[in-house]
């Protein structure tokens, strides 16, 4: 089937990675539904909303009447939608619960049924918690540490049990993500050491001995693409770990550092090192997704910075420091505050 034939239904399509996905399936000639509430705002997507091959869902996805008209004629699905990382999801578990984990059986049961063929779900590498293994393969055993782990987790044999040979399904363990995309989280390790040093002329780490896996969000683009255009057979019920590099989060800072002192000579960058309560720590191995499905990051860690440097320089991430849409349990906090606020 030709990409022009096919409708690819992208739950979460105006967050952090969908922002940068959904122009790249475009490009690639894919019909786009995605449903996102849009809690980041409605600008996301603003260079490809007038997109004659984009339609977008303001909506939730455990309303299961609009997932049932909406599901209809699409042909894939790549879920992406959660509550995203341990401190949004704990700050209301029993809401987070019901999107990260309730909401996950219905999804997939009504997909298949509206005769999805291929769903791809975007679980997390930090299902593995803390772990000292010199190599975290798909096989060693999941042991959270958070309910966001644990859910993200338990979603994953759900979805396999419902694969078929008309329902191919494939789960992806992505390492932390980093990188600029039009939806920018400032959050997540690398995003957030690159932040602190362009605009406070510091580096702060958290901790600092704890490991993290890594992948640069256009890296991401490309796996979920690839995984759209390949054979069934070599995804059908398979969990694929997705990450580059593994690193101290001081080395991390290290590079940070070094990148911008290239960038800007004569500059000298303090690294300020605090206490963390992160005690999340672990190392993956992306060596089966590269051996069964040949894929293999092109971007770097200081690929991203410079990104991220770009993005400063250029005026796309105004008061980065301060303004609640890059940092999502800011942004979700304010949204409470004003739910609260709000006649009744």
């Amino acid at each position: 089937m030709r990409n022009s034939e096919r409708v690819v239904f992208v739950t979460g399509g105006a967050g952090y990675v969908g922002s940068a996905l959904i122009p790249k399936l475009l490009e690639q000639g894919f019909r786009i539904k995605v449903l996102d509430l849009y809690m980041f705002g409605d600008d996301a997507l603003s260079s490809v909303a007038d997109h004659g091959n984009l339609f977008q869902i303001k909506g939730d996805i455990r309303d299961q009447a609009l997932l049932r008209q909406h599901l209809p004629g699409c042909t894939d699905l790549i879920h992406l939608a959660c509550i995203s990382n341990d401190p949004c999801f704990e700050m209301d578990p029993t809401l987070s619960k019901s999107i990260n984990y309730d909401a996950f059986r219905p999804l997939v049961t009504i997909s298949k049924e509206c005769g999805i063929s291929r769903f791809i779900y975007a679980s997390t590498s930090s299902v593995y918690g803390v772990s000292e293994a010199e190599n975290v393969t798909e096989e060693h055993p999941l042991l959270p540490i958070t309910d966001y782990n644990k859910y993200k987790g338990l979603c994953e044999p759900i979805l396999f049990e419902m694969d078929s040979p008309e329902f191919t399904t494939v789960a992806i363990r992505p390492a932390t993500v980093c990188g600029y995309a039009p939806r920018q989280r400032l959050d997540l390790t690398v995003n957030i050491l690159t932040n602190h040093a362009i605009n406070t002329g510091k580096i702060k780490v958290f901790g600092g001995e704890q490991m993290r896996p890594n992948i640069h969000i256009q890296d991401m683009v490309d796996l979920y693409l690839l995984l759209l255009n390949l054979p069934a057979g070599k995804i059908a019920g398979k969990v694929f770990n997705a990450g580059f590099e593994n690193f101290r989060v001081k080395d991390l800072a290290a590079m940070v550092k070094s990148v911008i002192e290239q960038r800007f000579p004569g500059t000298n960058l303090e690294i300020e090192t605090v206490p963390s309560e992160d005690i999340r720590s672990y190392r993956i191995c992306s060596e089966k997704i590269r051996r069964e499905l040949g894929f293999l990051p092109k971007r770097s860690i200081e690929d991203a910075v410079n990104d991220l440097i770009d993005a400063f320089q250029s005026g796309k991430l105004p008061d980065s420091m301060n303004d609640a849409r890059y940092f999502n349990i800011k942004k979700m906090q304010e949204n409470q505050r004003q739910t609260a606020g709000a006649p009744r």
